[in-house]
């Protein structure tokens, strides 16, 4: 299978620079598998489009400020440094740019005179840079840490907290899992009231979700790993879901990874924490969920490979000509689609 294969024009303007106001009003592209047609929603019409028992699974990561800026010491050259995930203690696999002149053994000045050396090279490109023990590094990093915007996003985001979702709970993620972005607390409310169940999941979305798609043939790719949990309380009303006869609804292609990974080949579930690189594309036979909230996605990336295994790659590269058509914003923060 080609990479090729997952390609899509896409005019520039239809790139979200903003996130719209309020956040349930973005549009929601629906697109019914078994009937292969499409309707056009606004996003907190979703209620009405979900059925009394349904469960939806949302991803409680919270973004952190994990773009840094420093020198090296005894240089004077602007360093960008890009938290990646802590692998123990002060430590922490990062992205550096321009990473040719930060090699191991060097050390880099960052604000408020913090020094971090750098350790050693990943297999990926990256670098391993000790922090020093005694600071408080989450506190220190509020301060000196700036929210890591995708490079697609060219203008300033005034709002910070615009970049989280409402019910963000868990310190980890250097991206947002974009497609809880929509929800609000009143759309929640409504859900329930609604009689559509809720339950929390978390997976720290680290750049391997987003890294490009590098090899010709897709199978050929290796995704990066990221952090997860899934607790057994969440498993069991997944369980007395399906067997009530109601739909898993997945907030999010961060979800989906990690309920796939849980489940064996016979669908069966189970609760843990750990690390997923489980990568999805079309040929991957579904264990667990129903439906799926997503938005739209970049050209040739393994979201996009994602969502074409669950609904047909045809139907989705469809639905985005006919998003872009009708004039549907893409990326972090553009519209949104409803799979079912």
């Amino acid at each position: 299978m080609l990479v090729n294969d997952f390609d899509y024009n896409l005019p520039p303007g239809l790139i979200a620079q903003h996130p719209v106001e309020p956040r349930d009003h973005s549009k929601l592209l629906v697109l019914n598998r078994s009937k292969k047609n499409l309707s056009d929603q606004v996003f907190f019409e979703l209620p009405s489009l979900l059925s009394p028992g349904d469960l939806l699974i949302f991803n409680d990561t919270k973004v952190i400020p994990a773009r840094l800026f420093a020198e090296k010491v005894g240089g004077s050259a602007r360093i960008e440094v890009f938290l990646l995930r802590q692998l123990s203690g002060p430590t922490w696999e990062c992205l550096v740019r321009p990473g040719k002149r930060v090699k191991p053994g060097v050390t880099l000045l960052f604000e408020s005179g913090v020094k971090g050396k750098v350790v050693e090279t990943t297999q990926a490109g990256g670098r391993i840079i000790e922090f020093p023990k005694e600071i408080d590094f989450r506190e220190w990093l509020s301060r000196a840490g700036q929210t890591p915007l995708p490079p697609y996003i060219t203008e300033t985001l005034t709002d910070p907290g615009r970049y989280q979702t409402v019910y963000a709970q868990v310190e980890g993620s250097v991206a947002a899992p974009t497609a809880g972005l929509h929800f609000t607390e009143g759309l929640l409310n409504k859900l329930t009231a609604a009689g559509i169940k809720t339950g929390f999941l978390t997976l720290h979305v680290g750049l391997g979700t987003f890294r490009p798609v590098q090899t010709e043939r897709v199978e050929d790719h290796i995704m990066h790993s990221e952090l997860f949990t899934l607790s057994a309380q969440l498993v069991e009303e997944i369980v007395a879901t399906k067997k009530a006869g109601n739909k898993v609804v997945a907030v999010g292609t961060t979800v989906v990874r990690v309920l796939e990974s849980q489940a064996d080949a016979t669908g069966r579930l189970k609760a843990g924490s750990g690390e997923t690189a489980i990568f999805i594309y079309p040929g991957y036979q579904f264990k667990v969920i129903d439906g799926l909230v997503t938005n739209f996605h970049l050209p040739r990336s393994t979201l996009l490979m994602l969502v074409a295994a669950f609904a047909g790659r045809e139907f989705v590269l469809d639905s985005y000509a006919y998003a872009v058509k009708n004039n549907y914003r893409f990326f972090s923060f553009g519209d949104a689609m409803l799979i079912r």
